[in-house]
């Protein structure tokens, strides 16, 4: 048995003061008042600061020097995992971008073996193929095409673990993303021209979620409000949001998270090997990124994901777009667990869930990560 003291305890919404965290066996054991705390066991005074469950990140396309696409490997998915957990990412989907089917497919196999070896690896998120050409932005458009019948029912029957899937309703019909959300696999609507009415009625068929809001993507207007109104107007959708400064302009994004509510914002890192203690520069399907400042491009300008973990993602939402730190955090925990449907187990503090726990200090400096109740070494 360890028992948490000495730092405020954020529980996935809200913060408690004056409390306890036990865990034994890897899980959540009780929340207690302080006095009222067991005796025996390792008591481990954190000094201050606060107590959070541990990030979690639906699109990770890599870190620390690797690459997923690059690498569609078990082991490379163990090394990204071990690379952002250092920066208290403790769960993630792996995220591989549109590639060749071969390339594909092994990342939902590599994904599958993960998940059974590498603690935080919860499945996959599959970037493409089924999107729009108008709207690529770095995807390689050799490979864009919509999607069949077959395609549904080999993402259905190769399941691995939790698994979502971005896609453009120009790319796939209604019909086949009810399919997919039969089959428990989490639709998001991205690199995508559609219209309002075209995103509302794949919202209507069981698309859940929006692929990093306001990029690659059709615009808001007043009279066209596109995929950005559509899914800022509905409830049931969830926007993941880069908040690195570069991929949202900062008063689209206070606009954003006024709308949606921390509820409705899901911070993602997109990260790629530049992430979590990369290079500055690698070859991403044979074209060179850069890395400038925290800013990731293609020669010709185009933005290549993002090189911040979701610990910068936090602390951007919190010192710059001043959200409060309960809603940037809750954006980074609980708010990405209810869109994967792990809530039970994961992004928050309650009785049965993991034990995957960030000591943060009063700066958002990270100071301790526990995976299933074991410290392992911050960068």
């Amino acid at each position: 048995m360890i028992t948490f003291i000495g730092a405020r305890l954020f529980d996935g919404d809200s913060f408690l003061d004056d409390s306890a965290l036990v865990v034994e066996s890897g899980e959540i054991a009780a929340i207690t008042p302080h006095r009222e705390r067991p005796r025996g066991g390792v008591e481990v005074d954190l000094g201050g600061g606060l107590l959070s469950p541990g990030f979690v990140d639906w699109q990770v396309n890599g870190g620390g020097g690797v690459l997923f696409n690059e690498t569609p490997t078990p082991e490379a998915i163990d090394e990204i995992v071990r690379a952002h957990r250092a920066f208290g990412t403790t769960s993630m989907l792996p995220t591989i971008v549109t590639d060749a089917p071969l390339k594909l497919r092994a990342g939902i196999e590599a994904a599958r073996e993960a998940r059974r070896r590498t603690p935080g690896a919860l499945g996959i998120h599959i970037e493409g193929p089924f999107i729009d050409l108008r709207r690529k932005g770095a995807h390689p458009a050799e490979w864009i095409r919509p999607m069949r019948d077959a395609d549904a029912v080999e993402l259905a029957e190769g399941r691995a673990g939790v698994m979502l899937v971005t896609l453009a309703p120009s790319s796939v019909s209604n019909y086949l993303i009810s399919g997919l959300a039969r089959s428990k696999i989490i639709v998001s609507l991205g690199h995508s021209e559609a219209t309002a009415e075209e995103a509302h009625s794949a919202f209507d068929a069981g698309a859940r979620a929006v692929t990093h809001l306001y990029n690659a993507m059709s615009q808001l207007g007043h009279r066209a409000p596109g995929l950005v109104g559509a899914a800022l107007a509905d409830p049931r959708v969830v926007c993941g949001f880069i908040a690195d400064g570069f991929h949202v302009h900062d008063t689209a994004a206070r606009i954003a998270c006024r709308v949606k509510g921390a509820g409705g914002i899901a911070l993602v890192s997109d990260a790629m090997p530049s992430a979590a203690g990369g290079p500055r520069s690698f070859e991403l399907q044979g074209r060179r990124v850069t890395q400038t400042g925290l800013k990731l491009t293609l020669d010709d300008g185009t933005l290549a994901g993002a090189a911040i973990t979701m610990l910068d993602a936090v602390r951007y939402a919190n010192s710059v777009l001043g959200i409060d730190l309960a809603a940037s955090l809750e954006m980074a925990t609980l708010t990405p667990a209810r869109l994967l449907g792990i809530d039970g187990s994961y992004g928050r503090l309650r009785r049965g869930a993991r034990a995957d726990l960030l000591h943060l200090d009063d700066n958002l400096d990270l100071r301790g990560v526990w995976v299933d109740g074991i410290a392992v070494e911050p960068a």
